[in-house]
């Protein structure tokens, strides 16, 4: 049975995955553990009282802040919050993956398609896009250095898709929403289905891969 790690298990989302995860799953969150991704002391703490291996790691953090609707909406505080957050929490976890992860183990970041700067046609959410690009980027860089140390690894960014949680209640509008567990379902399915030529991609909740 595979041993499975989930950061931000007290989310609507990373919830959903412990809950239907198939194998021994060992669950972290801010609510439950106090880890704190923004304080790398805190970090090092609670990853590193980890042994390990990990079959997957599937990290499922993050913060949407009050979504900008134009340039001059921007607030340097708040934008480095959601930036703190969403960017700099992650690469302090993948600091410890190398250390946690199986050989030829896999490492899943949810992140947003929002990020995709390909995608981006209409604007607007300048600090939650700007977090998840950069995000995307560290994933992306994490991957090749995987690839190095830890043969048939995969690391790929994954968006989840709209998902009715407290996290976007407020700004699902007219996009369809579906359930955490829903959710979780689809994401396990394409994490079941990656294989090595996949790492350091970005792939949605159908397991079809989105520009960067």
């Amino acid at each position: 049975m595979e041993n499975i790690l989930i950061i931000g298990a007290s989310g609507g989302i990373g919830a959903a995955l412990a809950m239907t995860a198939q194998g021994n799953v060992t669950a972290l969150s801010r609510a439950v553990d106090g880890l704190d991704v923004t304080d790398p002391i805190s970090v090092d703490r609670i990853l590193g009282k980890l042994d390990g291996p990990f079959d997957s790691i599937i990290v499922a953090i993050g913060v949407l802040g009050t979504p900008e609707k134009s340039l001059s909406a921007i607030d340097a505080d708040a934008m480095l919050n959601v930036l703190r957050v969403n960017a700099v929490g992650p690469a302090l976890i993948l600091r410890h993956v190398p250390r946690l992860l199986a050989a030829g183990g896999r490492v899943a970041v949810l992140s947003a398609r929002v990020g995709s700067i390909g995608d981006n046609a209409i604007g607007g959410w300048h600090s939650y896009r700007a977090s998840k690009a950069a995000l995307n980027q560290i994933v992306h860089g994490g991957a090749i250095e995987l690839a190095r140390t830890h043969k048939g690894s995969i690391c790929i960014a994954l968006h989840p898709g709209t998902v009715a949680t407290p996290f976007t209640q407020n700004y699902v509008g007219r996009h369809a929403a579906v359930l955490p567990e829903v959710a979780a379902a689809n994401l396990w399915g394409v994490i079941a289905g990656l294989t090595p030529e996949k790492t350091g991609k970005f792939f949605d909740f159908s397991g079809k891969e989105i520009p960067w």
